[in-house]
């Protein structure tokens, strides 16, 4: 078994169509609330003209860090979404097939770690940000990247997870749930009475069906349910277990 990464999770927060406070998304894990098919956060935090950039994804990632975070600044983040700006991406391709020139605004809007840079930006944040993309798995990834910040002395670190939904033309290749969703956790070094872990071991398993659920969702689903445990398998023949220590 490989040794385990230990954290607590300080504050958290989640926004999905439908789903726009705590208690919505407990109705959600608990099974009693469905996510609504459309919507986007306000983004009433973030300046009109930044604003104005953000895309769906932009949208849903920085709305939840805003409501971590509020003004707090100086705190490493870690970006993390499985397929990124695809929408944005898509239309580029499209135009390169057209034969027409790229915006480059809207190529710098289009790339991974846009979404981090542009909530820096609003922010006025100059502290660490870094961008990932770790397949089903990416809250996984996340948290991992997240656990070797505080190890390397930062006292905490912002996880934010986010995917918005594929463009039609990638819908018939989707091999898991296909919903829009963010959430975003302040982590900070494990306490002593309550605090969770993540280890890995090379065994697959099947993974927990989880309606409605992404596997990059499901680490806030065990959060609000308050579970002992998560099991998660990646594409790699690894099982990743989480669990609560209380």
């Amino acid at each position: 078994m490989e040794p385990a990464l230990h954290f607590s999770v300080i504050r958290h927060a989640a926004w999905a169509p439908g789903l726009d406070h705590l208690e919505a998304w407990q109705a959600w894990a608990s099974g009693l609330l469905d996510m609504a098919a459309e919507g986007e956060p306000g983004l009433s935090a973030m300046a009109p003209m930044l604003r104005r950039r953000a895309g769906r994804l932009d949208r849903l990632a920085c709305e939840v860090g805003y409501q971590v975070m509020s003004d707090e600044t100086g705190i490493p983040v870690v970006f993390c979404s499985r397929h990124g700006a695809a929408e944005r991406s898509l239309a580029l391709l499209n135009e390169l097939t057209l034969g027409q020139p790229l915006s480059p605004t809207a190529f710098g809007m289009s790339v991974h770690n846009a979404t981090s840079g542009l909530f820096s930006i609003a922010r006025k944040d100059t502290a660490n940000a870094t961008a990932l993309a770790g397949g089903s798995l990416s809250g996984v990834a996340g948290v991992v990247e997240a656990c070797g910040l505080l190890q390397d002395r930062a006292d905490h670190v912002l996880v934010i997870v986010a995917d918005s939904l594929l463009p039609n033309a990638y819908r018939h290749f989707a091999d898991e749930p296909d919903r829009a969703f963010a959430w975003a956790w302040l982590l900070g070094k494990a306490s002593t009475d309550n605090h969770f872990s993540l280890h890995a071991e090379p065994i697959v398993t099947n993974n927990e069906l989880l309606p409605d659920c992404p596997g990059s969702l499901a680490p806030h689903r065990f959060l609000l349910r308050q579970d002992a445990m998560l099991r998660q398998s990646d594409e790699y023949g690894n099982t990743w277990f989480w669990h609560r220590h209380a």
